[in-house]
């Protein structure tokens, strides 16, 4: 190492850290001794705040591992992936966006194993330590969230949960380390702001973070009763409070985001969201199907045409430009009626609900083309009588079929998303070799009904 004055010194590696963010200069950096000189002003120095110029340095080790993949192997080869670990350790949310992005990018490609790391250097626990540090800068005594957040902050936090989201996903034998992340992760959930659309960074790598973690055993039991439980998925004091945030996200998520980027956005909360279903108490559940499932008002109309959340879903679950999300959303609303595919009809109508069971090869229910009734609380019993396939109270189904004089006929954008919806449904029904179904588009284009357009 260069015996030079510390200030002179991070100036000479600022410039090697510019030249080091272009491959046709970084030539000298990336070799093996570039490496092993920038590692040494990086991490050898046991007091980084003694020598200022060790987080350029860094930032040139992160830039070269970004740039060049054989220098992230070189790094472990010369024995400072376990310096960069305990680096960790120092509560700075520089170094922990740093050392962050470094070990992320050390989880592809190389020969580190984080098992030997987390026993050596105990990772897991300043992983863990820097989540919860972030959890409590958002936390608040008068249960005012914060309006914004650092820069900084946020890029520390998310490259903080990058890293941990792939030790858990490459290294599931050590995803029970991170449990104490939980609580921290959920009130990030609560009390970060929302960026605008709302699944976005970090809330989104925060939700990619929680779901990989076995929430199951975030529940413990308390002194309130032999059997009640409490966890941070469902706090005593508020049980509710978790899933209404999952779902007022998803729900601002769905009216302010375009599809292509719905799709794979939204996925994971919707997962997340079935995780909760499937670990909570019988009256929060039914708490839940409340908030998605349609109710009574929703059947003043055919399911699916209205302004709620349930009508949203029921949208969703068949739209041609989400793939993911549309199976996601079916699985949700399957399992909301308890897997019961009788149930399932009664909840969503046969139109909604055909193509998703007949997919995953689940017995039609008999009586499912057969009119059906509802009580007042939405159970099915001998109450209003509604249409099975639409879902629509039949009371007003016939006030719609007076009023249908009056209608505007369906605009040229409608028509088309209602063709495609259509289509959809048909491609799925053929799928799944129960009835031989042509789709009508292929019967068109078979028939030469199709006429190009310039």
């Amino acid at each position: 190492m260069v015996d030079l004055p510390d200030v002179e010194l991070e100036s000479l590696l600022t410039d090697v850290k510019i030249c080091g963010r272009d491959t046709s200069t970084a030539g000298p950096i990336l070799t093996r001794r570039g490496i092993t000189i920038i590692s040494r002003y990086a991490l050898d120095n046991t007091d980084p705040k003694s020598f200022p110029g060790s987080r350029e340095a860094l930032r040139c080790l992160a830039n070269a591992f970004l740039l060049h993949e054989p220098s992230r192997q070189t790094f472990v080869d010369i024995g400072y992936a376990s310096k960069a670990a305990e680096r960790l350790k120092v509560d700075d949310r520089d170094d922990e966006f740093i050392i962050s992005r470094m070990l992320f990018l050390l989880t592809y490609n190389t020969q580190v194993d984080f098992d030997e790391l987390i026993n050596k250097t105990q990772l897991d626990e300043s992983i863990n330590q820097n989540v919860a540090r972030h959890a409590k800068a958002f936390a608040t005594k008068s249960g005012r969230r914060k309006s914004e957040s650092s820069p900084m902050v946020d890029m520390s936090l998310v490259e903080t949960l990058k890293l941990m989201f792939n030790i858990t996903y490459y290294y599931p034998d050590l995803v029970h380390k991170f449990s104490p992340s939980i609580e921290p992760l959920v009130r990030l959930i609560i009390n970060h702001p929302l960026p605008s659309p709302p699944l976005q960074s970090p809330i989104t790598y925060v939700l990619n973070a929680l779901l990989n973690l076995d929430l199951a055993s975030s529940e413990k039991k308390t002194t309130f009763g032999p059997e009640t439980r409490s966890s941070p998925l469902f706090p005593y004091s508020s049980p509710e409070e978790v899933v209404d945030r999952l779902t007022s996200i998803f729900n601002k998520a769905i009216m302010t985001m375009p599809e292509h980027e719905l799709d794979q956005a939204a996925a994971p909360l919707c997962t997340l969201i079935r995780r909760l279903y499937e670990l909570a108490q019988p009256q929060m559940k039914e708490w839940m199907r409340w908030i998605m499932l349609p109710r009574e008002r929703d059947r003043d109309k055919p399911l699916g045409t209205g302004d709620t959340m349930a009508a949203r879903l029921l949208r969703l679950s068949c739209s041609p430009g989400l793939p993911t999300l549309r199976e996601n959303i079916s699985s949700l609303l399957f399992e909301l009626s308890d897997k019961d595919a009788n149930k399932f009809v009664q909840n969503i109508g046969y139109g909604f609900a055909s193509g998703f069971l007949m997919s995953h090869n689940i017995e039609i229910p008999a009586t499912a083309a057969e009119a059906g009734s509802l009580s007042s609380d939405g159970d099915f019993d001998s109450g209003i009588a509604y249409n099975p396939v639409t879902g629509q109270r039949l009371s007003a189904e016939g006030r719609d079929k007076s009023k249908k004089e009056n209608q505007k006929e369906m605009t040229p954008e409608e028509k088309e998303r209602e063709a495609e919806r259509l289509f959809v449904l048909f491609e799925r029904l053929k799928a799944t070799g129960v009835v031989d179904v042509k789709n009508p588009v292929q019967q068109a284009v078979d028939d030469g009904r199709f006429e190009e357009l310039e």
